[in-house]
């Protein structure tokens, strides 16, 4: 039996303060199957966005371990966790974090060219994403030139440019106004579950959230079902 693209096993994680340690997650299980979409709806201070930051191996817990396709991760070196986040992870910021002096095209395709694919092949590869997000004859013009929505779309883009067996989002539609976000989230689902990604999605949002395979929340620092 294969194993689960994303599981974090007891996972803990403190940060110190003046007035001493914060305990935010205290033994935190989740795991995610192939193609599967989870949403992750918690009020904000309750360690809904230091969950991401561990499940995609931006922070190493202080206990517990992140297990990405059966691989202690959580806990490696630096270089280590970068080396698997760029090959297996992806993430969606609710502000797009798009490179400005950059066209479209070549923000999503700059992933690729980090994890060493060829140029012509990185740029097709974008253009085509691009295209499947709606923004074919767009792909030349800087974030400046597009709307908050096509910025969204392109980031949820360039997430998905190296076929990551993981997708991340803190709250990627946050920003957009309600027409916008229903339409990006439903070209996220789509290439999402076309791609049969394990996709981790934080929302406030509670129609968008029914939307998705099964809803989960953080209480006194756990995952429990919502």
């Amino acid at each position: 039996m294969s194993e689960p693209p994303l599981r974090l096993a007891a996972v803990e994680r403190r940060y110190r303060t003046e007035a001493g340690e914060l305990p935010v997650l205290r033994g935190a299980d989740l795991t995610l199957a192939a193609g599967e979409i989870v949403a992750l709806v918690a009020p904000s201070g309750t360690g809904k966005s230091t969950l991401l930051h561990l499940a995609g191996l931006l922070e190493k817990p202080d206990g517990g371990e992140v297990y990405v396709e059966g691989r202690a991760a959580g806990t490696l070196s630096d270089d280590a966790r970068t080396a698997i986040r760029r090959a297996t992870i992806g993430f969606v910021y609710q502000f797009h974090h798009l490179l400005p002096e950059f066209t479209a095209e070549e923000n999503v395709a700059l992933p690729q060219l980090a994890a060493g694919a060829a140029r012509g092949a990185a740029r097709d590869r974008a253009r085509g994403l691009l295209a499947a997000f709606g923004l074919t004859g767009r792909e030349d013009h800087r974030p400046g030139k597009l709307s908050g929505g096509e910025q969204q779309r392109v980031a949820i883009a360039r997430a998905l440019a190296n076929q990551p067996r993981v997708l991340l989002a803190d709250e990627p539609t946050g920003n957009l106004d309600v027409g916008t976000a229903d339409r990006v989230f439903a070209e996220l689902l789509d290439q999402v579950r076309h791609h049969g990604v394990a996709a981790l999605i934080a929302t406030h949002n509670p129609e968008l959230a029914r939307r998705m395979d099964r809803i989960v929340t953080l209480r006194e620092g756990r995952v429990v079902e919502g």
